[in-house]
């Protein structure tokens, strides 16, 4: 591809791409309490949504890879990146074009089935976009390009909950009892319009002519015996899964039974991924990827991160609805959710500063500055859909500790990744210790600190793997399931104590992701890599 050709149009329809990803995930948040009320489900039922949206991103990425094997080569290599945006954009067409006969059905299964196909389209489009994103243009700003689509994410996740919202409840104020007569008919038009914007994209990806396919160059690395254990652990996670659907078939459920079976899966994916890399470190042939540590701890905290960065919010529309937090009804929580992934797109924007390289003295103020322009672009976009936001202006004051955050960071991963997670365990706790605005505001500010764990989490795993980064990339990736497994585990916390209660889960995985940044640094270090110096 020449270095001079001007790719503008292209990027332009990529980065609609990452704002679909963000707006429905986001939305997720209003939808899940509402489908509580609507359906008449348990907390745990309500997190099947998230159960089924995240694990479509981890069967896409483990088909890709197990196809790949099997022919001996990477698919979407061959296939090329352009096509793999097409090829996912219209699998979610499809998934939202279902959606409507699901929502006419009343089923709530049929909903989870049109969620999973929507997806696994996205888990396609997010393998494919991320490297399209920097084949379209100079490999050295490619980084800019990233970071300016994960902006528009972030923006997506802030406006997908307020247009969810409004498509559900309009602009009146239902009670739970009233929330099952309500007519699902916009919600139709929404995945309609949703549907028409995937066809839309893919059809100007198709009849640009100018666009590369763009694919990459790197060799591709089997690793049957990964694959072996990957196809094992999920094929043991169908059977767990299968006795907790069970459960609900009768008139009593076992909330014991299915506690012990959540937790059982979590241990299967954690000692499953330990196991793997103490025989690969033994012998490393067949193993590719999994004989490097840094990479199975990290394939752990991308699980962990993306788990608590999910059930936080998953979770959120509950809260909200007790007496403690304010008793709001589901069509009054639209603003909190909004400022929850509003959050992740503050810290985001600050996040971005560094790539544009400008000076100390410029950096440090935009570092203080650009938080605030986001925190009042969410409040914005609250303001003009008539959401009240009179209880979210004090939320300003948990930004500074964001940017004290990253003032401490100083722009070293590992350090940047615990003094996070150090913030993260201490606003839960702050959250769990107390109740009202306070403990709404600590719980809420978890989106500040998820922000920036992401990249920081993923450069820490794949340093030093050489020949083996792709793949080392594709195992992260596949770890997204844990917005699938750790929302279901506090929705069953949440039905066996309270809803306040269960938000310890979200303690232990910060704290399992301080553990990380400070054993990463070490293994690292052991191997002649050093990040943080």
């Amino acid at each position: 591809m020449k270095s001079n050709t001007n790719y503008n149009a292209a990027l332009a329809t990529l980065v609609t791409v990452f704002f679909f990803w963000g707006f429905i995930a986001a939305s997720n948040g209003v939808f899940i309490p509402f489908c509580k009320s609507y359906f008449h489900l348990d907390q745990f039922q309500s997190q099947l949504i998230d159960f089924a949206f995240y694990g479509a991103y981890y069967i896409g990425a483990l088909l890709l890879f197990i196809v790949s094997g099997y022919v001996k080569t990477d698919i979407l290599n061959k296939w090329g990146f352009k096509n793999g945006i097409i090829y996912g954009l219209l699998l979610s067409a499809i998934g939202a074009a279902v959606m409507i006969p699901a929502i006419s059905s009343g089923s709530f299964s049929f909903i989870l089935a049109s969620l999973f196909v929507v997806a696994l389209g996205f888990s396609l489009q997010q393998t494919s976009a991320n490297p399209f994103a920097i084949a379209l243009g100079e490999p050295a700003t490619g980084s800019h390009r990233l970071n300016l689509a994960g902006g528009v994410n972030s923006f997506g996740t802030a406006i997908g909950p307020i247009v969810v919202a409004f498509a559900l409840f309009g602009a009146a104020t239902y009670s739970d009892d009233q929330i099952a007569s309500i007519n699902l008919s916009t919600v139709k038009t929404l995945y309609v319009a949703v549907g028409g914007l995937f066809l839309l994209a893919a059809g100007l990806f198709v009849f640009s002519k100018k666009l590369p396919q763009a694919k990459g160059d790197a060799d591709f690395v089997q690793a049957p015996k990964a694959v072996k254990m990957l196809a094992f652990i999920t094929l043991v996670l169908l059977v767990i899964f299968y006795f907790v659907f069970d459960q609900y078939r009768g008139d009593i459920v076992d909330s014991n039974l299915i506690f012990q079976l959540m937790i059982l899966a979590l241990f299967l994916i954690v000692g499953g991924l330990l196991y793997s890399n103490q025989k690969a470190i033994k012998n490393p042939d067949g193993w590719g990827a999994m004989q490097y540590p840094q990479l199975v701890l990290g394939m752990l905290a991308i699980f962990t991160y993306v788990g608590v960065e999910v059930t936080i919010q998953s979770n959120l529309g509950e809260l909200l609805k007790s007496e403690a937090f304010g008793g709001y009804s589901n069509s009054e929580i639209a603003p909190y959710i909004s400022m929850y992934w509003g959050s992740l797109m503050i810290g985001r924007w600050a996040g971005a500063i560094t790539v544009f390289n400008p000076g100390k003295t410029l950096k440090n103020v935009l570092f203080i500055i650009v938080p605030y322009i986001a925190f009042g672009v969410v409040l914005f976009v609250n303001h003009i859909s008539n959401n009240d936001i009179s209880g979210l202006y004090l939320y300003g004051w948990s930004i500074l500790l964001l940017i004290g955050g990253f003032f401490y960071g100083q722009e070293k991963p590992s350090k940047t990744l615990f003094i996070f997670g150090f913030l993260g365990v201490l606003s839960m706790l702050l959250g769990l210790f107390t109740d009202g605005t306070i403990a709404l505001y600590s719980f809420m500010s978890g989106g500040l600190f998820c922000s920036i764990m992401w990249p920081s989490i993923f450069s820490l795993s794949i340093a030093g793997l050489g020949k083996y980064t792709s793949q080392g990339s594709a195992f992260l990736i596949m770890m997204i399931l844990g917005g699938a497994i750790i929302p279901p585990i506090q929705g069953k916390l949440a039905d066996m104590f309270t809803i306040h209660s269960s938000y310890w889960i979200t303690v232990f995985c910060f704290l399992y992701l301080m553990f990380f940044a400070v054993k990463v640094k070490k293994v690292l270090k052991s191997q002649g890599v050093n990040y943080d110096e």
